[in-house]
């Protein structure tokens, strides 16, 4: 397959990106968080084509990206109050909520669930596309499946070039991690994901939120997973990567290098860089610590140029958890298959 690259503004490029979609076939386009990979949300086999592109598994659901609040009632008939709250604080926005579906929204969007998981993107690419495509765009992260998310175009033409339509080039993303994921199906309102809108942040709207435990660890074998991300070793680089925590992190990390024989990394941020020797490893800073944003958008850009130098072992620095730091962190254990070191 040719895949065509659109370098935007193209308002001609994205009417053909939109007739595509409506077509049944598969655009990648910017988001504010990550880029996503785009298909009518009611085609059950361009979902399937999503599936098949990312070699994602088929029970992992996907999200429904609305341009307009009337979209919800073809989604859900049953709209929770709080849905509204959030929406007027959060939508256009990186914050995805998950209410029950109407029988309407095809399985295969929602990886067999009675739920559907909905979200207004707040990227102008992104909303003039979920218009020209008819509505209702499905779309996970734009990436192979397992491996980093997309934050630019190259990206995404590195993992699916020649498996879908079209990519739209909209630059880098503005967050560089995924959007928060909210159930409100359950008695209380609970976080799957975290992301750029925090548990605090929502709770000044709707009042006490609760985090999944899977948000700490691995979820146990055979759990369906709620929401994206949950169940599959996500945002994963090539090379073993591991997270070295504590008060002696850098010292171990030294000792360690001076034992390694392949090529290593360190993750580390500014304050500490200086710590580690240029000469036996690869050293990348996320950023200051105290500019966890700036570490939160370069994360995954970096585990990809790991990938691209041969990079096979990876030891990163821990950084705080607290804020868009939680999504950070969650994402990072996550490319590290929960291997942490105490130090």
């Amino acid at each position: 397959m040719d895949t065509k690259f659109i370098k935007l503004p193209d308002p001609e490029g994205m009417r053909m990106a939109g007739r595509v979609i409506r077509e049944g076939g598969l655009v990648a386009f910017p988001t504010e968080t990550v880029y996503g990979l785009g298909g009518d949300a009611f085609d059950p086999e361009a979902s399937a084509k999503i599936y098949a592109a990312k070699g994602r598994p088929s029970d992992n659901p996907l999200i429904v990206h609305i341009a307009d609040m009337e979209s919800l009632e073809r989604l859900s008939s049953e709209i929770p109050e709080q849905l509204y709250a959030l929406a007027d604080s959060f939508w256009p926005g990186p914050l995805t909520m998950i209410v029950k579906k109407r029988p309407e929204v095809p399985d295969r969007t929602t990886g067999g669930l009675d739920t559907v998981a909905i979200r207004m993107p707040d990227h102008p690419a992104a909303l003039e596309l979920i218009r020209e495509a008819g509505g209702y765009i499905a779309a996970p992260s734009a990436n192979a499946s397992g491996r980093p998310s997309p934050t630019l175009a190259s990206h995404v033409l590195e993992d699916l070039g020649g498996r879908i339509e079209v990519i739209l080039d909209g630059g880098e993303v503005g967050i560089g991690v995924e959007s928060t994921i909210v159930d409100l199906t359950g008695e209380k309102i609970q976080i799957l994901r975290p992301g750029y809108v925090t548990a605090q942040m929502l709770e000044r709207v709707v009042g006490h939120v609760e985090l999944d435990p899977a948000i700490a660890g691995p979820p146990a074998a055979g759990v369906r997973p709620k929401a994206p991300g949950m169940m599959y070793r996500h945002y994963a680089p090539k090379g073993d990567m591991m997270i070295v925590r504590g008060e002696g992190a850098a010292d171990y990390i030294c000792q360690k290098l001076g034992e390694c024989s392949g090529k290593a990394a360190v993750l580390c941020c500014d304050e500490s860089r200086d710590r580690y020797p240029a000469e036996k490893a690869v050293i990348k800073s996320l950023g200051s610590l105290q500019r966890p944003e700036e570490a939160a958008l370069k994360l995954y850009r970096v585990l990809r140029e790991l990938d691209s130098e041969g990079v096979s072992l990876i030891y990163s620095e821990s950084f705080p958890d607290t804020g868009i730091g939680e999504a950070l962190m969650n994402r990072m254990m996550k490319a590290a298959g929960y291997k942490v070191i105490e130090a």
